[in-house]
């Protein structure tokens, strides 16, 4: 599998972590939307387009997002999550990734690729504004 092209889209804001979002295409056949480049401790890092857990409301069966205390559908308080749940909860996410790769040789690859162009697209941009106060 080919990684044919990778688009940035810088985040303004320079003093959050959030720094870009990547469109990523696999063999000009298959597009992965919305990996976040992310500023970390030490290194930026990549994350994968993820969504957020839900649970059923009782009631009504409309799905609402975890550790909501009332349904946005029918309004009745929802059931606090059990201790054990809670604790799976947290040594997990609240989010569930929706494509990632699969072993760390392609997710080293993706990333170094992404981090690749990101920093090619800042570079860019600080040209452009250096280029504008003149």
């Amino acid at each position: 599998m080919e990684i044919t092209e990778v688009r940035i889209f810088l985040k303004d804001s320079p003093d959050k972590k959030l720094k870009a979002y990547a469109t990523v295409t696999f063999d000009n056949a298959f597009v992965v939307r919305n990996i976040k480049v992310i500023q970390g401790t030490s290194s930026l890092f990549i994350a994968m387009p993820s969504r957020r857990i839900k649970q059923s409301c009782q009631k009504c069966g409309f799905k609402n997002e975890m550790r909501s205390r009332y349904c946005n559908q029918c309004g009745v308080q929802l059931p606090t999550t059990s201790r054990a749940l809670e604790q799976e909860l947290n040594s997990q996410s609240e989010h569930k990734d929706i494509a990632h790769p699969i072993t760390q040789a392609f997710r080293d690859c993706l990333q170094k690729r992404v981090l690749e162009a990101y920093a090619e697209e800042a570079k860019k941009q600080t040209g452009a504004s250096s280029q504008a106060h003149l």
